[in-house]
């Protein structure tokens, strides 16, 4: 990409809030880096060997959390596969501005859970309903009195008997294991959210090592690579406990009976390294496809924390190299220019280049580092999509669009979805078969689409 579309002539030249936003983009940019990521993990490395200290692996357990539940029960295997140090902590769940939609991502927790459990051959019962009060106050209390060691070897079961909804089996786990205090518990907790919060992150079954986190069973391949990097996998030459899920499509083809909607968003980062690979899904398998673009959730009055956006940019980043997607060179497309964009989507479909249109927007602002707020830099997004600038000229800035975004964000939260990028499969019926969010579940799209087909 020609340079005359990134911006031009120094921090010194610019109004106020393009300053803010060349220097965030800049900072992010820097911050997400592969070169700086490496650099800190040789920075630690050595900090870790001349300090004559053992890999250190942090675990943050949320008891409620569908998602922790699968994440315990790797824990005993990871501690006998790595030469590892694992240390367990309770935590609470997000709260605040790191939690927009907290019983949405509860519920959507356990939901998600019970469909990719078996894909890990991991266990999560089929019983949907939030555990109780009193369930959930005796897994609190068991997990509390387990020592370290104790908790990596039996925090699992604890889990499958609040998951079944087992108050027999608890109270019999009480017997073995013991209550804790309520004085104890609190202390527990305490100590895991300090302990958390000291590290800058907010949520639970997240993995920590050497200043980087991995979220659950999802990010574990990551961790994994990493200690076998640094020579701490006793087993080499055996596939990783939680390998990486890949996007396949089968070998059975659709004839569009099956509607595969995809809801993105264009400041998402999590969107730009998923959205192509979500219009090759539906080209290759056949299924009908239906883009309905949303607002970002910052554009939406939803708030987020900085220790949260450097998390999310930093994990996208490294999801997008494990997937040899371009990402990196980032310009923040926040306000201005996504609004821009979605005033010329309308008409961009009905050039037949609606996708087009979104996919170069995207790749400019996550991969390009285009300033997509001056005008060369939203040609230059027209223009890459096949469309003419001079026509785009007479239609940006136009409204229309906001009621239709509404709409699909609507349609979104029907299906107990709120973020982009969410997913939804529909049957021949336009029955919601599927409804998942987030990037790291168009695997399972794929796997489900192949399953209908095969029926």
């Amino acid at each position: 990409m020609s340079e005359q579309f990134k911006e031009q002539g120094g921090a010194a030249t610019m109004d106020p809030s393009s300053l803010l936003r060349w220097a965030t983009s800049k900072a992010m940019t820097h911050v997400i880096s592969a070169k700086r990521l490496e650099k800190n993990r040789v920075k630690i490395e050595r900090q870790r060997q001349a300090q004559n200290q053992r890999h250190t692996v942090e675990y943050f357990h949320q008891v409620d959390d569908g998602y922790s539940h699968l994440a315990v029960q790797a824990l005993a295997s990871l501690a006998e596969r790595y030469d590892i140090d694992l240390e367990c902590h309770l935590v609470d769940g997000p709260a605040g501005a790191n939690a927009p939609e907290p019983e949405l991502l509860i519920n959507l927790s356990r939901y998600d859970a019970s469909k990719i459990a078996p894909h890990y051959k991991l266990n999560f019962p089929e019983n949907l309903d939030a555990p109780t009060s009193n369930l959930l106050k005796l897994a609190r209390s068991i997990l509390a009195n387990l020592n370290n060691q104790d908790f990596i070897a039996h925090a699992a079961t604890v889990g499958h008997a609040l998951w079944s909804g087992s108050e027999a089996t608890l109270q019999e786990l009480g017997k073995v294991h013991g209550f804790s205090s309520l004085e104890e518990e609190k202390a527990k907790y305490e100590n895991g959210n300090i302990r958390r919060d000291s590290l800058k992150h907010y949520s639970g079954a997240m993995f920590y090592y050497g200043g980087e986190w991995y979220w659950g069973i999802d990010r574990l391949y990551h961790l994994e690579q990493r200690l076998a990097d640094l020579g701490a996998d006793r087993l080499p030459d055996t596939p990783v406990i939680m390998p990486k899920q890949e996007v396949k499509a089968g070998q059975l083809r659709d004839n569009g009976s099956l509607t595969l909607e995809v809801f993105p968003s264009v400041r998402s980062p999590y969107t730009a390294m998923i959205f192509d690979r979500a219009l090759e899904l539906a080209k290759t398998t056949g299924v009908a496809l239906h883009v309905r673009p949303i607002l970002p959730m910052v554009m939406r009055g939803v708030s987020a924390t900085r220790e949260k956006g450097i998390y999310i940019f930093s994990d996208a980043a490294r999801e997008a190299r494990a997937s040899n997607v371009p990402f990196g060179q980032f310009y923040d497309p926040i306000g201005e220019p996504s609004r821009r964009c979605f005033s010329l989507y309308p008409w961009a479909c009905t050039q037949g280049k609606g996708n087009e249109l979104l996919s170069s927007f995207l790749s400019a602002a996550f991969a390009e580092g285009v300033n997509t707020n001056k005008e060369s830099g939203l040609r230059y997004v027209v223009e890459k999509a096949g469309l003419e600038w001079a026509s785009a000229k007479q239609v940006v800035g136009q409204d229309g669009w906001q009621d239709t975004l509404e709409e699909n964000r609507l349609v979104m939260y029907e299906s107990g979805l709120w973020g982009a990028p969410s997913f939804r499969l529909l049957d021949r019926n336009n029955q919601v078969v599927l409804a998942l969010w987030g990037q790291d579940r168009l695997w399972l799209v794929a796997k489900e689409i192949e399953r209908l087909l095969a029926e």
